[in-house]
């Protein structure tokens, strides 16, 4: 549809425009002559112009037209007086309580008060753990002596105690006390172990049975001086001997093989103790060339009391007596 320049005051917000828009679309349905169109939209354009000149000046607004264009804006007034307090609003709702605050320091200990009514006795508990050992108590009264019980084993042998002040003269009775150790043995077999007992099997005298000939050793009775000798067939080999007195050499006899049949021999004196041990045994590898022949008794190992310790037999006779 052709424009018919009604759509320029379309944007105008104002009823008077309106009205007049609505009168000019009546006309052109009426008026179909050009000129009487002009004329008519002169008159109403003209009759809004000064109808809204009128209408600002009375509104106290600047003058404006239609078509101009707004401004930049001015700067702000000054702040107007304050205005008559309000009237008090309503109280409003409880508010929510507060955060916990922090736990603060111990305070000092009050009084004891006064001691409460025993409650009802509990239950029984379970059994606790056992406490610690207390302190002895006071010894309670003798009791009936019970039965005597068996004999028990015999203990350890005890030290050797002091010797006692010297008793009164007594009557001797020595000669029922004389002490006797003597021995001669001789071995059957030849080239013995080293480093252990040589055992002479073959006994030629045995006073007192102190020598053993299963062990090989001779274990003191009687404390006392002892003699102790003994004569070694060697042959096809070196032979290192020794007496030994509980597990300590006492001599050391080294004869070296010189093809033919030879004999070592070593004697000594010494104090024995009662259960002191005596024997002989061959002290270097592979040197235990002892000889011996079954029909002679050509390897000898002897030994016998000198003298008896004569405090030991003092303490004899005293219980003897």
């Amino acid at each position: 549809m052709p424009s018919t320049g009604a759509e320029l005051f379309t944007d105008v917000p104002c009823d008077r425009w309106k009205r007049i828009w609505f009168l000019l679309r009546f006309s052109i349905s009426l008026l179909k002559d050009s000129k009487m169109l002009i004329v008519i939209c002169t008159v109403s354009l003209i009759h809004c112009i000064s109808g809204q000149l009128l209408d600002n000046k009375f509104k106290g607004h600047s003058p404006q037209y239609i078509c101009s264009v707004p401004g930049l804006l001015g700067p702000p007034g000054q702040p107007g007086a304050n205005g008559p307090p309000g009237a008090h609003g309503r109280i409003g709702l409880p508010g929510r309580d507060g955060r916990d605050g922090r736990k603060g320091e111990k305070g000092e200990n009050g009084d004891t008060g006064l001691r409460g009514n025993s409650g009802p006795a509990g239950r029984t508990g379970e059994k606790g753990d056992r406490g610690l050992t207390g302190k002895k108590g006071p010894d309670g009264f003798a009791g009936v002596k019970g039965v005597l019980g068996p004999e028990g084993p015999p203990g350890e042998k005890g030290d050797k105690g002091q010797r006692g002040l010297p008793g009164q003269p007594g009557v001797c009775k020595c000669g029922s006390l004389v002490p006797k150790s003597a021995f001669t043995v001789g071995i059957t077999t030849s080239y013995p172990e080293e480093k252990s007992p040589i055992v002479f099997n073959k006994v030629l005298f045995n006073e007192g049975e102190h020598y053993n000939p299963t062990t090989g050793k001779f274990v003191c009775a009687y404390p006392g001086i002892y003699y102790f000798s003994y004569d070694i067939t060697l042959a096809n080999k070196h032979l290192a001997i020794g007496l030994v007195h509980n597990g300590q050499y006492r001599i050391k006899t080294f004869d070296a093989n010189t093809g033919n049949h030879d004999v070592a021999s070593g004697s000594t004196v010494m104090y024995l103790n009662p259960e002191d041990e005596v024997w002989l045994e061959i002290f270097f590898t592979d040197q235990n060339g002892l000889f011996s022949d079954p029909n002679w008794a050509d390897s000898l190992f002897s030994g016998f009391l000198l003298y008896a310790d004569t405090d030991y037999f003092d303490a004899l006779s005293e219980d003897y007596s």
